[in-house]
């Protein structure tokens, strides 16, 4: 669910300094995305929205949840966005988000 040597190759590409920092405006930035999928109740933005969802989380190694956008990023742009099971998208950033956090000492020594 967490590609780990993306994760590390972030971490040597902004310093470890940094990466904290990195990983909070990821975080941030992904909640309020996800504050306006949830909004979005026409889905005029779906597209948009889990393009931007898929990037961010390709940066930061949350390859499941970064292929569920892609999926439902492709399903939106073909005319179904109102097909797109977004619960199970939320779900996915969820516990990847738990992965990731509860890995973060043991894979990043």
């Amino acid at each position: 669910m967490i590609h780990w040597p993306r994760v590390i190759q972030l971490r040597d590409e902004v310093g470890a300094d940094e990466f904290d920092e990195v990983v909070q405006i990821f975080l941030d930035e992904v909640q309020e995305v996800i504050a306006r999928l949830k909004q979005d109740t026409t889905r005029r933005d779906f597209e948009q929205n889990l393009h931007f969802l898929k990037g961010s989380a390709l940066s930061l190694g949350f390859d499941h949840f970064s292929k569920l956008c892609q999926d439902g990023e492709r399903r939106a742009a073909g005319g179904e966005a109102l097909t797109v099971d977004l619960p199970s998208i939320l779900a996915a950033f969820d516990r990847s988000k738990t992965l990731f956090e509860a890995g973060l000492v043991e894979n990043l020594r």
